[in-house]
């Protein structure tokens, strides 16, 4: 038994001590195995990894970066089945949902986390551990603005539970998608600053109905009673709402960054910043590796390329996330220059463990007004 157990271990410390060795080395360091390694395989959150895919071969000719756009709920039940199935599933994982990450993903060994030692003196503790953080993403209110030149046409979230809203308000469903889940938990971890906000609009104390616990799922239930508009993607919320050409466009909840395609797409997309108590959520999109990655030089490559470069934009790596809704995490990239301050923005920053604890319970009460 020794004989063959020894070997074993001799081979998981090897390993264990070339990983460590891995994440210690320069990029420059890492090119050359990196290029023996020859690929490498990233799930990503967001269309734009076709851009990321385009500029990394163009920097790092001979590695080809496979890329695959899938929802963060898709990638979750993803990186779960292969692991179940003992394939290898991808090298790089840029994904949010970061209460479900953290909690299913991370705390099962599933993910591992790498933080390029180029940027760990730039990267405050909270977007290092326990995974990297590369930029910080949104689902808020947004409204058209061709059709609202004077500004959104709320400024209260309980607006969206009065008769002129009903049917007009968008968005994805949140038992499909998990970042939408985690703006309805927040809006309950956030009852407080709801119960309040009913008072201001109102001019009443807000009285629960029976069934619900406190002011944010009052929020949720009344919402949905107004003929909430439940679609299945992002891209449907931002037609929907930004189309140009409407009288009366419906107002909803997606990315603030969705305006960087108003010029291509033919939107009018605008954030609603100027609402109480808050206009939705700030959360972290993640970067982590596969804990036995395929090609573990070139997903460290990878991840340090997607963290920018050392100019004040980041460069051709933070290039396609260098838009107005995205706030870098970096504290050397300059935050863009049409993006409302992250201090002036009216999102809730989450916090991931904080929202893992009821997210279930949120996710059964929006299935029984389903």
């Amino acid at each position: 038994m020794y004989r063959i157990l020894a070997p074993l271990c001799a081979l998981a410390l090897a390993t264990s001590a070339h990983a460590q060795d891995l994440d210690t080395q320069t990029a420059t360091e890492l090119l050359p195995q990196a290029k023996q390694e020859g690929k490498v395989t990233v799930y990503a959150f967001t269309s734009r990894i076709g851009r990321v895919e385009q500029a990394f071969e163009a920097a790092y000719p001979g590695i080809d970066m496979i890329t695959f756009d899938m929802s963060s709920t898709e990638q979750i039940a993803r990186i779960k089945s292969e692991a179940q199935a003992g394939l290898p599933g991808a090298d790089v994982i840029y994904i949010s949902d970061a209460p479900v990450v953290l909690t299913e993903l991370v705390a099962n060994n599933l993910l591992a986390s790498y933080v390029p030692p180029r940027v760990a003196g730039v990267l405050a503790e909270q977007f290092k551990t326990p995974l990297l953080a590369q930029r910080l993403s949104t689902k808020v209110l947004m409204y058209n603005e061709e059709a609202h030149p004077d500004g959104s046409p709320v400024k209260n979230l309980w607006d969206l539970t009065k008769p002129e809203w009903s049917g007009r308000v968008i968005m994805v469903d949140p038992l499909q998608r998990g970042d939408y889940l985690d703006l309805m938990t927040e809006i309950v971890l956030k009852s407080d600053e709801m119960a309040s906000a009913y008072e201001a609009s109102f001019g009443k104390p807000i009285m629960l109905s029976d069934g619900n616990e406190n002011a944010g799922q009052q929020f949720i239930a009344e919402l949905f009673a107004n003929d909430l508009v439940l679609v299945s993607s992002t891209d449907d919320v931002n037609k929907a709402i930004g189309a140009k050409g409407q009288q009366t466009p419906p107002i909803g909840f997606t990315s603030y960054s969705d305006r960087r395609d108003n010029e291509d797409e033919g939107w009018a997309l605008q954030v609603a910043n100027d609402v109480a108590p808050s206009n939705g959520i700030v959360f972290p999109a993640l970067l982590a590796i596969n804990p036995k990655p395929a090609s573990p030089a070139a997903a460290r490559l990878a991840v340090d390329f997607m963290m920018g470069d050392d100019s004040e934009t980041g460069g051709e790596g933070f290039k396609p996330f260098y838009v107005a809704g995205d706030w870098p995490t970096r504290s050397d990239i300059m935050p863009h220059e049409e993006a409302i301050p992250l201090s002036d923005f009216k999102g809730w920053q989450i916090s991931p463990t904080e929202t893992a604890k009821i997210r279930d319970e949120v996710a059964d009460f929006i299935l029984a007004l389903q």
